[in-house]
């Protein structure tokens, strides 16, 4: 299934880096089938071929049969359009770091921006990487009451796919975000603009526009693809 967000179908994967145990790998297969989702992706890992993983699977073995895997997380990057990692806290000073209930809010207004979108889960035993983080448009994670024991990564994957199927699901096909309103090509437009504009890539007005391009909707996306054509025009003009 895929959720139709503002309208348009968007697909979503549930993406599991480098995962541990198997038995994990199973009840995150069914947990998505639970809820209706079935675009499980595993970074650098055959775990969902083990025999332990389907014992857990009850019923969601084809999602494991069907998982795609990808050598990094680089490797997914490239291959949609938002990309979103859980996090226990706020990394590197950034201040996107939204409860799961405010990233389907975020979903819910992207239009035909996004076509494909993805939800990271790090390892079991020390989460992502910082240089993985930095990779990811947002970040998310699961307010708790206590710092410890943490949620067992099946549990996340459940708590995140309940959430995300609060928004409408659509069987259809996903279709193609147009150039003009893409959140995928206004980030590379940016990433290439910014440094012309002599603001380094690590500077903070970068990292401020960095960090609110996937909260923008639609309608917003579109502006700015706007307002980066009329920059370029001057730009060549010049």
């Amino acid at each position: 299934c895929k959720l139709a967000a503002g309208g348009n179908v968007m697909q979503l994967a549930f993406v599991l880096v480098e995962p541990k145990v198997p038995e994990n790998v199973g009840a995150a297969a069914r947990a998505l089938c639970t809820m209706g989702f079935g675009e499980l992706w595993l970074v650098n890992s055959d775990l969902h071929t083990r025999s332990e993983a389907h014992w857990l699977a009850h019923g969601s073995d084809h999602i494991l049969d069907n998982a795609r895997i990808f050598p990094d997380l680089a490797a997914v990057r490239n291959s949609v359009d938002l990309l979103m990692a859980t996090s226990a806290k706020p990394r590197h000073n950034r201040r996107d770091w939204h409860p799961p209930s405010e990233l389907r809010d975020v979903l819910a207004g992207k239009g035909t921006s996004v076509a494909t979108a993805a939800l990271v889960f790090g390892r079991e035993d020390r989460g992502l990487a910082n240089d993985e983080l930095a990779l990811c448009d947002l970040l998310t994670g699961i307010p708790m009451k206590v710092s410890y024991p943490s949620l067992n990564l099946a549990q996340s994957v459940m708590l995140y796919a309940w959430e995300m199927s609060g928004l409408s699901v659509s069987a259809g096909h996903s279709q193609a975000a147009r150039p003009d309103a893409a959140l995928g090509a206004l980030r590379q437009r940016l990433e290439l603009l910014l440094p012309t504009l002599d603001t380094p890539a690590d500077g903070k007005l970068s990292q401020w526009v960095f960090e609110r391009l996937p909260l923008l909707t639609e309608r917003d996306i579109g502006f700015v693809h706007t307002l980066c054509g009329n920059i370029e025009r001057i730009l060549k003009r010049r």
